[in-house]
């Protein structure tokens, strides 16, 4: 399973999401291979909560890759609500600075 599927899994498997795409940007990065994603999460969930307990708990679903796998991810995380008013637009991620243990292998 690639590292793209395997983020989605675990984030449909952790989250009730009514949208939910996973976005491999590592060709944008110095390293082509998967250490890059944007993720965009809309769910119920996400109602009440503050920016912080919204990335926390897409870290915690997360937290075996991006302590061994990704190098970079950029969360979105929106209600529908929320994701409706956007009109499903979501910002660019940032361009990456390189500086990881990944530069090195």
């Amino acid at each position: 399973m690639s590292m793209q599927q395997q983020i989605y899994s675990k984030l449909a498997d952790a989250i009730a999401c009514k949208h939910l795409n996973v976005i491999n940007e590592s060709h944008m990065h110095s390293r082509g291979n998967e250490s890059h994603f944007k993720v965009i999460v809309v769910s119920d969930k996400f109602a009440g909560q503050r920016l912080l307990q919204r990335h926390r708990l897409i870290n915690e679903v997360l937290k075996e890759e991006l302590a061994n796998h990704i190098h970079a991810l950029a969360i979105h995380t929106y209600t529908p609500e929320e994701y409706a008013d956007q009109h499903g637009e979501v910002p660019d991620s940032p361009s990456c600075l390189g500086g990881s243990k990944f530069d090195s292998e």
